[in-house]
């Protein structure tokens, strides 16, 4: 994960510093990217200072070891004031642990299991992202084909909840940005961000 991790960052441009125990893995990855390669153990400060980690903005923790994770997250925040720590969480258990130590945590298991349950709700409501360690999530709301109370309404006239903002109508192959006086129609894709615990509401209003 943490090669191909390393290999995606720096395609698309940015600095990428990484931190590997394994001697062979080390080799590897200073001959396939451009990366600057330091061989090490992630939780121990000198080679966190020797990345630098001062100048980073984002450190990434995604060993297979949940202890190693929240450690040199911890690390990185508190001794080098990054902005921003990433930790992979093998068990999803752990997952609040690391959310309560401002810690961004990402769980392959948790992240299935919202997609299958996503994919039970296909015509109603689909989560396509969360945000703000889960508090905000960007969704897709789908309108009946038979239509439903916000047909025929302007949004301004729908009573969105505050923690609610529609952001693209999708209308066949349309891409409509909505603005107040835009009006729903049946089979339109509405995408919007909003509070997680009103999402229920926001679907209430719009497919029922």
């Amino acid at each position: 994960m943490g090669s191909f991790l390393a290999r995606k960052v720096c395609d698309k441009g940015y600095t990428v510093v990484v931190i590997e125990k394994d001697k062979a893995i080390c080799e590897k990855l200073a001959d396939t990217t451009p990366a600057l390669v330091i061989r090490g153990d992630a939780c121990d400060y000198r080679y966190q200072y020797e990345a630098r980690m001062d100048k980073a903005d984002v450190f990434a923790a995604v060993t297979g070891d949940d202890d190693d994770n929240l450690v040199a997250c911890q690390l990185a925040k508190t001794s080098f004031n990054v902005a921003r720590t990433v930790a992979r969480v093998n068990n999803p258990k752990n997952e609040h642990i690391f959310n309560l130590m401002g810690i961004d945590a990402i769980s392959s298991t948790t992240i299935i299991s919202h997609l299958i349950e996503e994919e039970t709700t296909v015509g109603e409501i689909i989560t396509l992202h969360l945000m703000q360690k889960g508090r905000l999530a960007i969704v897709e709301v789908e309108i009946p084909a038979k239509g439903s109370s916000s047909c025929g309404k302007a949004i301004k006239d729908l009573g969105l909840p505050t923690e609610c903002v529609l952001v693209t109508i999708i209308r066949g192959d349309q891409i409509i940005i909505p603005r107040g006086d835009e009006v729903l129609q049946p089979n339109d894709s509405v995408i919007a961000i909003t509070e997680v615990e009103k999402e229920h509401m926001l679907k209430k209003l719009l497919a029922e």
